[in-house]
């Protein structure tokens, strides 16, 4: 059985980081993530990284780092993020109910989907930079 990727962005800009609202599914609605999606076949993770975040927010990102650790969210789904890039466009949340830049100071307060909680220490050294 194969393992089914999904890669996440952490676009960091003047010491915030953008943050998307989920819309669905119910039980993930309204809780916050760093932006992304499946990793399609054939695919290497930043190339899909790069198409999700075209597709999801309007933005062509060059993908960097690795953040932090995989994250297995099944026997099956394994959730990998990167630092990215922003080399052109302006977010917008096409599909996502919201986006939001925060600060440091701001991650530990929103209601993130749980399996991106993993990530919020690394998240904080990088906004304290």
């Amino acid at each position: 059985m194969s393992t089914q990727i999904v890669v996440a962005g952490a676009l960091i800009e003047q010491g915030r980081l953008l943050v998307a609202q989920r819309d669905r599914p119910p039980e993930l609605a309204g809780c916050w993530e760093l932006p992304g999606g499946k990793v399609g076949s054939g695919e290497a993770d930043a190339q899909a990284l790069r198409r999700e975040l075209l597709e999801e927010l309007g933005i062509d990102v060059r993908v960097g780092d690795r953040l932090g650790s995989d994250i297995a969210l099944g026997p099956a789904v394994t959730l990998r993020a990167y630092l990215v890039t922003r080399m052109s466009g302006e977010p917008h949340p096409h599909d996502h109910r919201a986006l939001r830049w925060v600060g440091a100071s701001d991650i530990d307060n929103l209601n993130w989907v749980p399996a991106d909680r993993a990530w919020l220490p690394d998240l904080a050294a990088l906004l304290h930079r």
